[in-house]
């Protein structure tokens, strides 16, 4: 009896069960470093004001809790994702914590971990927690490039500076400094940068491009969050 599956599908059919198997395989990773990018962010800021030095401490948890996850095969995914993660976590304990008056000096804050993770990837180790920072970084990068494009730094300023009960009425400030047509198609473009290489990165079939993309795209994310919060204040 003849078979109905002609060989074009025979052949389509191993390709798209292996497609779905290296999504099955990568999504956990994308889903994973956009949690690690907008949850422990709104753990980390009042804990981070209130107990600096215990968020400080908290580095070394991520630090040692990936290392001791990197000793068993099936957390060594996950272990490598911590230990990237600890980089950013470091950068906002010491910025939030002592130099948040400062905006000048936050993306050079935030880029302590980058030496570490160059020489990782140099050495093809730890690519996924490495890439993962990459991607927050640059995330951050782009975000706080349009604090400078459309001159909200001032408004960054005097919200570190004056008592957090006058905080609100600064936020809406910059909220009607955003609102503008300017502003509005300034945020569009560096929203259509982030788009644009979170899709390129995900395209790859390699887990370190995948928490590269999910970096950079929940970027968006908190981003939106914190815009929620300037609106509702």
């Amino acid at each position: 009896m003849l078979s109905d599956t002609s060989p074009q599908t025979q052949l389509t059919e191993p390709i798209n069960l292996r497609l779905g198997e290296q999504i099955a395989r990568r999504l956990p990773t994308f889903l994973a470093a956009i949690f690690l990018v907008s949850v422990p962010v709104f753990i980390q800021a009042p804990l981070v004001r209130l107990q600096p030095w215990m968020s400080l401490a908290v580095t070394l948890v991520w630090l040692l809790g990936g290392l001791r996850m990197l000793r068993r095969p099936s957390l060594e995914l996950w272990g490598d994702l911590a230990i990237g993660f600890s980089w950013t976590w470091l950068a906002g304990s010491l910025y939030w914590g002592w130099l948040r008056d400062n905006p000048y000096i936050h993306l050079p804050i935030e880029a302590i971990g980058l030496p570490i993770v160059i020489i990782l990837i140099s050495q093809s180790r730890l690519k996924v927690g490495s890439y993962f920072y990459l991607g927050s970084l640059l995330g951050t990068t782009i975000t706080d490039l349009y604090f400078y494009w459309v001159d909200l730094i001032p408004y960054w300023q005097q919200a570190m500076r004056v008592d957090s009960t006058a905080v609100g009425s600064v936020l809406q400030a910059a909220l009607i400094q955003v609102e503008s047509p300017v502003a509005i198609v300034r945020a569009l473009t560096m929203l259509c940068i982030l788009v644009t290489i979170g899709a390129l990165s995900i395209k790859a079939n390699q887990a370190h491009w995948w928490a590269f993309s999910g970096a950079v795209l929940s970027t968006i994310l908190v981003d939106a969050l914190f815009l929620l919060a300037a609106v509702l204040a």
